[in-house]
């Protein structure tokens, strides 16, 4: 990503390679520097530091919170910034040691260490893919089955699932706060929160349509079928209280009986929560908290959610027509096709990206497409 890999094809970087990779390296990790704003940052930390070191800091919990949260971040990317610069100095300073001394058994370890530059490098420079305000924060994602009945519900839980596998692998918290079973197997729908630095940024790439095709298990014939699932991503804010206002004289609110995870207790009251916001018809659902105080509470966050999303869209609304971004087709918009019959492929309509093995895609290994998209998006948006 981002930049020639240092490495060469036996995995060994070549004796007349090792100073242009050092340059190349050097030359991305200033790069990364400015993209991210170094100098911006350290004046921030201070900032920050002295914002912590208030005595009546906590006074404000939720104030107190996002200053300790922002300064995390801010020593977050400071220290893998200097991180990177001492790796980089020791890879250039071990390389001198090979030259001088003419010691070959050295140059593996460099070449490991220009490799592991080269994979944190490409991390890093994932963040300059990113152009929205609420990139970095949680997301709020929803997954609905779509045509192809009891396969399409199957589907929806198969992507579900891909989805949880994926945040376990970068590391975030999912918390699942709404599933509707299917009729015969499967999810009609399902909510969840993915928590975890660029979660929203990186999971609105899959925001989408995604079509399935393989042979039916539900088919007594075993028959091939086609069936979509869709996902749907907001950013998740703790507090969206500065974005949009909630009247709850526009709120219907019902009360059900909890299907889902939670606990035997689920099963004993009316504690899931439906809220409907009667001027956009957007409707909510939460069931996997313990109290029906508790899944109102999230409702109303995601809701929140929701709304401030549809306020953005809808000043996007203009630009986006502009724009000519479009990911509909004859088969209606699905951004990515995974084939399981009569063979194996992923392919992303969006960015041709393919792959041929559906279980590791399946099991979570999504990154590619998510990067291959996010870098369609920025070339677009540099249009």
């Amino acid at each position: 990503m981002g930049g020639d890999s240092p490495r060469g094809g036996a995995g060994e970087v070549e004796r007349a390679d090792v100073p242009a990779a050092l340059a190349s390296l050097a030359d991305r990790l200033n790069e990364a520097a400015q993209f991210l704003g170094a100098d911006r940052l350290k004046a921030r930390r201070a900032e920050l530091e002295g914002q912590v070191s208030a005595p009546d800091l906590w006074k404000d919990a939720d104030h107190a919170r996002t200053v300790t949260t922002e300064l995390g971040r801010v020593n977050e990317d400071l220290g893998v910034l200097a991180a990177l610069a001492t790796e980089l100095s020791d890879a250039a300073t071990l390389n001198e040691l090979l030259e001088e001394e003419h010691d070959e058994s050295l140059r593996p370890e460099v070449s490991i260490l220009l490799d592991g530059l080269d994979r944190q490098l490409a991390g890093l420079e994932l963040r300059a893919l990113f152009g929205g305000p609420h990139d970095d924060g949680d997301a709020v994602a929803e997954v609905h089955a779509g045509a192809g009945g009891t396969d399409a519900q199957d589907w929806a839980e198969l992507l579900v699932r891909m989805y949880t596998r994926w945040a376990e692998r970068r590391g975030f918290e999912l918390e699942l706060e709404e599933a509707t079973a299917g009729q015969e197997a499967g999810l009609l729908s399902a909510t969840f929160i993915i928590r975890g630095r660029y979660a929203y940024g990186l999971l609105s790439a899959e925001r989408g349509v995604h079509r399935l095709v393989r042979m039916s298990p539900f088919d007594a014939q075993h028959r091939r079928q086609t069936s979509f699932a869709s996902l749907d991503v907001v950013p998740f804010l703790e507090d969206a209280s500065g974005e949009v206002d909630i009247d709850e004289k526009d709120l219907r609110i019902d009360t059900y009986r909890s299907s889902g995870a939670g606990g035997q207790h689920v099963n004993k009251t009316d504690s899931a929560v439906r809220l409907t916001h009667l001027p956009t018809g957007i409707v909510v659902s939460c069931q996997n908290q313990r109290s029906q105080h508790q899944n109102k509470a999230k409702a109303m966050q995601v809701l929140a959610a929701k709304l401030a999303e549809r306020q953005r869209a809808e000043r996007q609304a203009t630009l986006d027509e502009l724009s000519g971004e479009r990911t509909d087709n004859a088969w209606g918009n699905q951004i990515r096709s995974y084939f399981m019959a009569p063979y194996q492929l992923v392919k992303d309509l969006r960015t041709n990206l393919e792959s041929g093995n559906v279980d590791a895609v399946l099991d979570g290994d999504i990154d590619g497409f998510i990067e291959s998209e996010l870098r369609r998006r920025a070339e677009h948006r540099r249009r």
